[in-house]
Parts: structure tokens; C-alpha cells; sequence
């Protein structure tokens, strides 16, 4: 597909994009001009995030692994952002994969406490698709750090290209930039135990997910299918003169219905779980490192985007803002090379009414 007729549009895009990522930034900092964080100790909650790839980020994967409950009568509101990078070239006797693009995703969340110990909740996300602008910044990164290229640093630049085909059958193809609203999630979480005071917050709950098919799965902006995920989220978090020291996981599992995405090769049950680790030396300020992972979403296939299991290394942290509002900032980079992402950059804010 010709690059060059998309040149204005994704200029145009990049610097939405760039505006958008730095608004969350710029309110943040007029909410902490508005006054002091309270002296309490920070509470660290996981990153709302998962992998991006264009060929996962369709399904039910979680969002939200926190073990926090919305209490009743509260809403907690928040507005995600995430700029993915793909670029992925592989090929065998019988298949060849081609994942070139970027994705942009913008998701609003509401949770609310309908009882004690229960909340409901949706999610809207809008994902645009697209050639980007970032691969001059990923090709100058590895050449700084050393890093294997892979074949991007001789491919087209800022193309969108995204195509599979095996034993001579193309069975995707996606090569026309586009926007629009993806598949949206209902949600719901149930509180089993919940301890606080001084020195530690132990939370455990169990957390559901129905993800509809609201997205247009012929542009990779949903799966054409219906997914429901279930899932255990656990923190644990200890307040010493060392500040907040926090260890948080889960693990849950997805069912998914056939969907229109390689449907012959779409596996139906799909493991999930997260990890991370966190510690916040002062009440506004917290560091977190996280993994997040899941058993292959498709089968028959050798190539590593379909059949290895991603895991995905999210590094960053949160600001704490006066009034309730919690920004996360967070780097997420792909352990299984061409399972995810080469680089994705998230940002959340999150604020409770």
C-alpha cells in the first residue's frame, strides 16, 4: 500500500496523539498547583494496561487487575492512553506474518459502588490505527542502546501494514489507516477480604468482565466476537519510615467466542495473569515494575506472534494530586520479542467522586 497518501493524516495524528499524552501531564500538574497531597501513606495499584499488539488487544484481555473496590455511593472515573509500536517480520515454509503500525488507544472508565463490598462498571475505548510517527525514535533507540533491529531500520517508515497468510491462502489483511470505537467491556468486581491500618492494606476480590463486539473487526479495531474473563486480584501493602512497599498479582482465565480474526485458528480459552511489585517513598510519588502475560490466543501456527505466550515488562510509576487524582506514567517493552509490542507508552488518570 502507498505510504504517501497517509503522510498528512498520520502528521495530523501524531500530533493529536502527542497532545493528548501530554494533557493528562498538564492536568495533573494544575491539580497539584490546586494544593498539598494528603500525609497518608500512597496506596500503589497495578498499571490499567495490557499487551497492544493488533492481533491481542482485540479480546478480553483484563485492564483492571486492582483489588480495590469502588466503596457504596463512589464513583472512580478514569482516562487511559495508550501509543503502541509494531513491527514484526517473520516467515516459515508455510506462513508469513507481517505486523507493521502503530495503535493508538484512548479508553474511558467508570466504576461504581452499587453495595458494600460490590461495584459495576464499563469501559469505552477508541483505537485508531495507523502508519504513526515513531519509527525514526525506535530505529535511533536501538542504535543507541545496541539493540537488534530486526529488519526496521531497512523497512518503509511510518507504513501501516498488517497481513498473514498460510499455505498460499492470505488470511488477513489490513493496510488502511483508521479510527473509531472499539469493542466496549461491562464489568463488575465482588470484595472477599479487605484489612487496614496503619502498617499494611491487604486486599483480595474477584473481578468479571464481559467484552461486547462493538468494534469493527475488519480494521483490527475488535474481534467480531464476545468474550467474558474472570479473574483473583490480590495486594498486598506494608507503610514503613521507608515509605509504601506493595506486591500485587493476579490470575484469572478468558473464554472467547469464534470472532471474525483468524477464526480457524482462534483458541477459545486463554489464561491470564499479572504481577508487579511497587514502592512509594512518599505520599505523591510511587515506583512500580509489572509483568503481564497469557497463554496463546491462536494455535497451528509456528510463527511467535500467534503461537508463543506474551509477556510484557510495563516499567513507570504514579503521581498522587490533591482531590483523589492518581496519574500513572508507564514504559511497557515485549520479553517474548514479537509476542507484543516493540515499545508501548501508557498514561492513566484516575479520579475517585
Amino acid at each position: 500500500m502507498p505510504s504517501r497518501p497517509y503522510a498528512g493524516v498520520v502528521a495530523v495524528r501524531g500530533k493529536m496523539v502527542l497532545f493528548s499524552l501530554l494533557s493528562s501531564v498538564i492536568f495533573g500538574v494544575i491539580a497539584l498547583a490546586g494544593g498539598t497531597a494528603d500525609a497518608a501513606d500512597m496506596d500503589i495499584t497495578p498499571f490499567s494496561t495490557f499487551n497492544q499488539s493488533p492481533l491481542v488487544q482485540i479480546y478480553g484481555l483484563p485492564h483492571d487487575s486492582s483489588a480495590g473496590i469502588a466503596s457504596p455511593g463512589t464513583f472512580l472515573t478514569s482516562i487511559s492512553q495508550d501509543l503502541s509500536c509494531n513491527y514484526s517480520v517473520s516467515s516459515n515454509s508455510r506462513e508469513q506474518m507481517t505486523l507493521d503500525g502503530e495503535t493508538y488507544r484512548l479508553a474511558f472508565a467508570v466504576r461504581y459502588g452499587v453495595a458494600p463490598r460490590w461495584e459495576v462498571g464499563v469501559e469505552i475505548p477508541y483505537l485508531s490505527q495507523g502508519g504513526g510517527f515513531l519509527d525514526s525514535f525506535v530505529v535511533s533507540w536501538h542504535n543507541t542502546f545496541g539493540l537488534p533491529q530486526g529488519g526496521r531500520d531497512s523497512a518503509p517508515r511510518d507504513r501501516m501494514s498488517y497481513s498473514y497468510s498460510k499455505d498460499g491462502v492470505q488470511k488477513l489483511t489490513v493496510e488502511q489507516a483508521g479510527s473509531g470505537v472499539g469493542d466496549m467491556s461491562l464489568t463488575s468486581g465482588l470484595s472477599l477480604y479487605e484489612n487496614s491500618d496503619d502498617k499494611s492494606h491487604d486486599q483480595l476480590a474477584v473481578k468479571a468482565a464481559l467484552k461486547l463486539p462493538t468494534g469493527d473487526s475488519s480494521s483490527l479495531r475488535g474481534s467480531g466476537g464476545t468474550d467474558f474473563m474472570l479473574q483473583l486480584c490480590g495486594s498486598m501493602t506494608n507503610f514503613s519510615e521507608w515509605g509504601s512497599l506493595a506486591v500485587y498479582g493476579s490470575v484469572g482465565a478468558l473464554a472467547m467466542s469464534k470472532g471474525d480474526v483468524l477464526p480457524d485458528q482462534h483458541n477459545q480459552f486463554a489464561g491470564v495473569g499479572t504481577v508487579g511489585l511497587g514502592w512509594g517513598p512518599a505520599s505523591w510519588i510511587s515506583f512500580k515494575v509489572q509483568l503481564n502475560g497469557n497463554t496463546p490466543l491462536y494455535r497451528d501456527s509456528s510463527l511467535t506472534e500467534l503461537s508463543k505466550s506474551p509477556l510484557l515488562l510495563i516499567l513507570g510509576g504514579s503521581l498522587r494530586f490533591p482531590g483523589e487524582y492518581l496519574l500513572d506514567i508507564g514504559v511497557a517493552e515485549d520479553v517474548v520479542v514479537a509476542a507484543a509490542p516493540d515499545v508501548s507508552f501508557h498514561l492513566g488518570l484516575s479520579k475517585r467522586f
